[in-house]
């Protein structure tokens, strides 16, 4: 991870900690094993299995970060199984990946100085650089070996699809809504009204 990708990615993610920079090495792992670069459109597609309310969170923002797949996009989804793992899909190729942190890897990163803080109500941006920072550098140097499982590089066939470029107000509230989430006239939220 260079100097700029990380500095691009904190910009993204909004404040320095150690799990962003573990996704976004993750992700480039992930890219390396599938021989891809980062998605312009949607040439990659991530099932994340990361939840929410933890370090997850800052993990899928390095993991966004370096693939390119966002919610924007919708070439991201979330499973919240509550692990650090996530799978790369290929969808040109047809071909995927499934990436995980090491389980001592993970269970000891939960016991740094920095998730003492989190636990004691300390926002991740008011985390002092002492902590932080050592525990970041540390994440950027080291070989992946030793925090991260590349699973093997697999076939998937994974459904194509065209995105809808027409619309239509719903029948019931009224709104502009693309034509493919209307059913017999009426918007979601509508159908889902009592």
């Amino acid at each position: 991870m260079t100097h700029e990708e990380f500095e691009t990615a904190m910009a993204f993610h909004g404040h320095k900690c150690p799990a962003m920079p573990l996704g976004y090495r993750s992700a480039k792992a992930a890219m390396d094993a599938l021989g891809v670069a980062r998605a312009k459109d949607k040439e990659l597609y991530v099932v994340s299995e990361t939840g929410k309310g933890h370090a997850a969170g800052c993990f899928l923002d390095g993991v966004m970060s370096a693939t390119g797949c966002t919610y924007g996009k919708s070439n991201i989804e979330k499973k919240y199984y509550n692990k650090m793992a996530f799978t790369l899909i290929d969808v040109v190729n047809g071909k995927a990946v499934r990436v995980r942190l090491k389980d001592e890897f993970f269970g000891n990163m939960l016991n740094s100085p920095f998730v003492a803080q989190r636990k004691q109500g300390v926002a991740p941006q008011d985390v002092p650089a002492e902590i932080a920072d050592p525990l970041v550098d540390n994440v950027l140097k080291m070989p992946e070996e030793k925090f991260l499982v590349v699973g093997e590089v697999a076939d998937y066939d994974f459904p194509k699809g065209k995105g809808c470029f027409e619309t239509d107000l719903c029948s019931k509230c009224g709104e502009r809504v693309f034509v493919d989430k209307l059913t017999d006239g009426v918007c979601i939220p509508c159908s889902e009204k009592k």
